[in-house]
Parts: structure tokens; sequence; C-alpha cells
């Protein structure tokens, strides 16, 4: 959803999901959540019960909860991306509040791990007594729970938003949960918190429901392809299966009451004659009226085992990708996978929406992309697998899929697989697939790996460092002998891919540690290029507008002053392009349409950042900004130090100066220090050791 969209479109997004309450029915909500604390005979003061899983017990959950797991995984690192460095964590549970995955901030981390919250410990109210987490699994409802109103007293540090997430049955399969230091609590928490949590939800009803069709609608043909459209699910002969959160609220009914419905009940027609004006369309959506007299746009897709197929040659898209016809395949295979246009995947979408589809698009200027992108092509189309190095966040990830884009596979499926932020129990069983009884809590029919599912396109391996020995040989099999054998199955699979590997970490180091097999890591390294970090590109400003323009609505652009341009690049941007997209997407929230971003639309711990020692400013990018104004934000520490050769050091001394003399203002106060500043105590606890001794007070 784009970062510009209004608080009403937002709330007009998330209409299907009951409301939070007003503040009356809140402290009403609270109060019978204590009742019920009470009466499973928690005390407010007692010790709470921090008692964890054993490892097995909770590798067996986390098999459970398989399904659940694989969708919320990567929309919760996409959430704590938008948290990031606000002493936040986020939490996913399952139905009975306990905790199966989190991610967070290093600091807040260490706090949460004082009071359980971690993985493998309960979190319902029979355990911790009111708080988000188990309060909205009991009222099936999002919840915020702020500071004193947790049961506990333990918790009373904390501010969590949570909401249950409902399968495509309408059933709690858990929650997804947002939890921070109370005094740093922001009420948009609760809407990033239940957006993501419709994310997952609509991302489900893509894995269930064999042999479905499945309704895209929307009023406004825009929103068709955002978490705002509504989707239906239909057994071929129009029956009603299932409908997410915004089909119900645009259909007026709960799922409950949708089962009595068929298509042609729901949208006036049916569905055979909905099929043919698809047919007829010209790959656009069909306008149908509602049977409650709303006008909306829809396309469909047809569910067949493990594939999408368009039912009669229809013209669809699929997650807001560009409409194409295409006529109806054969039923495949049990373990073959159909093809996929590049736009498929996320990255793909945000490829295509940023014009950087292809590898031609990617080269905007600075030498070394532009040798890296000369060497890719020379190889491409020659089964020679690419090996992509580079710091976190430099655009590996967007490289391999313009490397698949630019290919003969093309058409075929990218399948992206993170090896670092799946666990190691699950990372087997994602990677070659599973038949039916292969473990405790296996989905019915088994399910495709994700090296089946690249079967004729390309399977991208991002983070292959952290990918566990154990499956390193397994791994080398498959690229040598080109066969797979899912886990539980007596068959092996032939498979044909291409191979793209990324990796931030020294491979050769983690041989010499026996963490990586030197076998695999020769079968991988055909071609080995290595991206730039974003403060040694000399490309800067082109690459900042091309981000900047894929986040502004359609016909508007957003422009960024010279003192904003100069700033940006004199930073070192230990993130890489993954921190300044994440900056400008706030920073153009902030401004709007048509604006231009200043240094009132930065966030306070950019500016504060900005102060810290850089081993970057011999960059490309600092001598491009060596002449720069100089800018020093109201209320803050100087971002700019007013000098004819701006250096780290000296800027590091500003810093120091500044924070010094706050601080004997102060007599050592660190808070009132910080306040004073305008900057979190963290900045100035990092700085403690660079401090001179007098400042503390006595």
């Amino acid at each position: 959803m784009p970062a510009t969209q209004t608080h009403a479109a937002v709330d007009a997004g998330h209409a299907g999901w009951p409301g939070l309450p007003t503040h009356d029915e809140h402290r009403a909500l609270i109060d019978e959540s204590h009742q019920r604390s009470r009466g499973h005979g928690l005390d407010v003061k007692e010790k709470p019960d921090y008692s964890c899983l054993s490892q097995r017990h909770f590798h067996q959950v986390l098999d459970e909860n398989r399904f659940l797991f694989q969708h919320a995984a990567p929309v919760m690192e996409t959430l704590y991306e938008q948290i990031a460095n606000t002493h936040s964590m986020v939490v996913l549970t399952g139905t009975d509040g306990l905790i199966l995955h989190s991610l967070g901030d290093n600091d807040f981390l260490e706090r949460a791990a004082k009071v359980a919250l971690v993985p493998g410990v309960d979190w319902s109210e029979k355990s911790k007594g009111t708080n988000a987490v188990g309060t909205a699994l009991v009222e099936e409802r999002p919840v915020v729970v702020h500071g004193s109103e947790h049961y506990l007293f333990a918790n009373h540090f904390l501010a969590c938003s949570c909401t249950p997430i409902f399968d495509p049955y309408g059933k709690v399969v858990g929650a997804l949960d947002v939890t921070g230091d109370e005094r740093s609590y922001h009420h948009h928490t609760m809407a990033l918190v239940r957006m993501s949590a419709q994310m997952i939800e609509n991302q489900m009803f893509g894995n269930v429901f064999p042999d479905a069709v499945r309704i895209h609608f929307h009023s406004r043909s825009e929103f068709l392809g955002t978490l705002m459209e509504g989707i239906v699910v239909f057994s071929q002969d129009g029956r009603f299966l299932s409908a997410n959160r915004s089909a119900q609220f645009q259909l007026g009914q709960s799922v409950n009451s949708l089962r009595a419905h068929t298509f042609s009940s729901l949208f006036g027609q049916a569905i055979s004659q909905f099929f043919d004006r698809l047919r007829g369309s010209a790959g656009k959506p069909v306008m149908l009226c509602l049977h409650n007299g709303v006008s909306v746009w829809c396309q469909a897709r047809l569910r067949q085992p493990h594939q999408w197929v368009v039912p009669s040659a229809l013209a669809v898209t699929d997650g807001g990708g560009a409409v194409e016809s295409e006529a109806v395949r054969p039923a495949a295979r049990r373990w073959e996978k159909p093809t996929a246009t590049p736009a498929a995947t996320p990255v793909g979408r945000l490829a295509a929406r940023a014009g950087l589809s292809g590898l031609h698009y990617l080269d905007t200027g600075d030498p070394q992309v532009s040798a890296v992108l000369r060497k890719v092509q020379m190889v491409q189309g020659k089964g020679i697998p690419i090996m992509i190095l580079g710091e976190t966040g430099t655009g590996k990830d967007l490289l391999a899929q313009a490397i698949h884009n630019d290919s003969d596979r093309a058409e075929q499926p990218f399948v992206s697989v993170n090896c670092a932020s799946i666990p190691e129990t699950l990372i087997e069983s994602e990677l070659f697939g599973y038949e039916e009884g292969a473990f405790t809590g296996a989905r019915r029919k088994g399910a495709v790996g994700k090296i089946l599912q690249a079967n004729g396109g390309t399977l991208f391996l991002d983070e292959i460092g952290d990918m566990p020995t154990q499956l390193q040989a397994r791994l080398l099999r498959v690229l040598q002998e080109r066969r797979v054998n899912p886990l539980g199955s007596n068959k092996e699979y032939e498979v044909d891919i291409a191979i793209v590997c990324a990796t931030h970490r020294n491979l050769k180091d983690l041989i010499g540690r026996g963490q990586f097999r030197e076998d695999l890591y020769y079968r991988l390294n055909g071609l080995v290029v290595r991206l730039p970090a974003l403060r040694d590109r000399t490309d800067f400003e082109v690459v900042a507008r091309k981000i900047l323009a894929t986040l502004c609505e359609r016909g508007h652009q957003i422009d960024i002053s010279p003192e904003v341009m100069a700033l940006f690049q004199r930073y070192h941007w230990p993130g890489n392009f993954r921190q300044l997209h994440n900056l400008l997407r706030t920073a153009a929230a902030m401004v709007g349409c048509d604006g231009c971003i200043g240094m009132g639309h930065l966030p306070d711990d950019f500016l504060d950042e900005v102060c810290a020692p850089a081993s970057s400013m011999d960059s490309p990018l600092a001598r491009q900004a060596a002449s720069a104004p100089v800018v020093v934000p109201t209320g803050g520490l100087p971002a700019v130090v007013p000098t004819e050769r701006p250096d780290a050091h000296k800027l590091e001394d500003v810093a120091l100066q500044t924070m010094a003399d706050a601080l004997r203002r102060c007599h050592g106060n660190v808070s009132a220090a910080a306040k004073m500043l305008g900057v979190s105590r963290n900045t100035i606890y990092r700085k403690k050791t660079q401090l001179p001794d007098d400042v503390w007070g006595g």
C-alpha cells in the first residue's frame, strides 16, 4: 500500500475487521479481562510463569503451525522494517498464545527477555493475565493494552497492539502483535498490525481450496491487487467456500452467513456467464452488481492442485500484475508447478513499478554496478550459477529478479528463499517439500517444496551462508543430479532450475570454520559479483529519485530539497537501500502529494545518527557533497558541521561537545540532557566512553 494513502483509505481497507472499541468499550474490555485474570488465580504482584517449552516440544508446535508461520514470517519482516529502531518487537503466536516467532530491536529484546516475551513462552490470559496477545485471542478482535492496563505489575512497562489472525475458514489460527516500551507507544501501530494481519490472511487464500475459483473484486478498479480488494472463493459450479475480511465488509455479511449463498446469488449472474464475459473483456476487469446493489469490478482465477490456471482462457491478474490472457493448461502432474510472470512476487512487483524489471534498468550510472551488469549479461543462458555478494540492503534481491526477467526463463517461476528467515526445523521441508504424513502437523496431501516450485525457472537462495550445514549436502546433491526427493516420499522428481544465490557473509571464512561445505561453495560460485554499498556508489541522487518515484501515487511527484539531498550524500547508510527506502517512505507520507522533502520530514533518530562517527566520509557520496550548504536542524544536534571541508572527526567532535555541555547543564541527568537535545537516551549512552568524566555530576 502506498505510503501516501489517506487514513480514510486505510480505515476502509480494514472495514471488515471488528472495529477498535470506543474509550468506554475499551475500559469495559480491560475490566472484564482483569476479572478473568483473577479467576485464573493470578496475583498482580506475583512473579509471572516464565517457563518455556522444551526444544523438542517447541519444534513440534512449530510444525503444527507450519501453515501460519510460512505465510506470516515474510510479512513480519516487512512490518519490522517499518518499526525498526523504535524500541519495539514483532511477535507471532499460535491460537493458545504461545509465542512462535519474534523480531525486534536488540535493546528492547533484552528487556523483553526479562519478562519472557520470547518464543516458546505462553502469553495467554491464563498465564500472563490481561495482555494484548491473550486478550485479543479471547475477544477475537484487535486489542491495545497499554502500561498499567496489563494485569501483572511486571508487564506495566509494555505497550502492546495485537490482532487475531483468521484462516480462510474463518477460524482464529494465531495472533500478530507489536510490543514496545509504553513511553514510546504510537497510536498508528495498530493500523500497521492490522494491515499486516490482513496481508497474511489474504496470502493464505492462495494455498487453500483445491479446484476452487478465486474472485477478486472492489468497487474501484484501482484497488484490485491491494489489501482492500475483496477475495471470495467458490467451487467451480459457483458454490460459496470462503471470503476474506474486505469481501465480508463489501458483501455486508459474515463468513457463516455467506455459506448459504452461491456466485449467482451474490453477483447476480451464473458463474458460467461471468466466465463468458471475461473472455470478451480484452484482459480488463468486468463490472458486476452485488446483491446489495453495489457495482464492483471483478477478476478471477482457478485453483488446481499446486497451480493457478485461468478458467476457460480468462483474462486475469494476480496480485496486481499486468493483465494477460492464457489458455487453459491440462491438469498438471502432482509435483509440477505452472509458469508465473516475473511480477508475481513482491520483489517483482516492486521492481516492475520502479522501472527496474530488467538488468539495463539497474544501470543508473555507477561504474561498479555497470561492470557487474556486464559480467552477468555475458554468462546469461549458459547454465552458470551466479553468486551475488554485498552488504545487507544493497539490492541483491532486485539484481536476482532482474537476472531472471532478462533470461529465457522469464515466463517461468522466480522462487525466492531467504535461508536466514526460516527456522532450521522448517527449512528442509520448505526447500524439498513433503508427502502427507511425513511428520507431525504435516498438511493433508503434502506440500510442494521451493525447489520444485521453481521447476523450469529460477531459484534464488538469499543469505545462502545461513543455510544449516545438514541441509547443504542435500542441496549439493540436487544441484549435481537435478533431482529432488520430498520428505517422506519414495519418488524423485527431475528439476530444471537456474541458480542465483546471495550472501552478505564471507563464505570462505565459514568454510574455514567448518560452517559451509567447500564442495557446495564451488558448485554455486560460477560467476561471483559484488554489489557496492550505497555509500560507495556515485549515482545516489538518481537512485534516490527512482525509489521516491515508486512511493508516489500515480500522477504525483515528490521532490527532495537540496539541503536534504546534501545531507543524504554525507551519510554512511549502514542499512543501504533498505534504509533509504524506509526513510523516503516515511518522509513521503509526511509530505503528501506534489510536495518537497525537507529537514522537518526526516525522523529524529536519523538526524541523531548523522552525528555518529562515519568511516565513509571519503566515499564517493561524501566527495560529491563536500561543497554542499550547511544545515543545522532546530532543536537537535547539528546534522552537518559548518566547515569548508567536513570530515568525520570534526563532526564527531562537535556532537560530543554538544552532548557534554548538555550533560553538565543537567548535572549528569541523561534523560534531561536527551530531552534538551531532542535525541534519544541511547544516542548519549552510545557515546558514554568518549565523554569526559566531569559531565556525569557529583
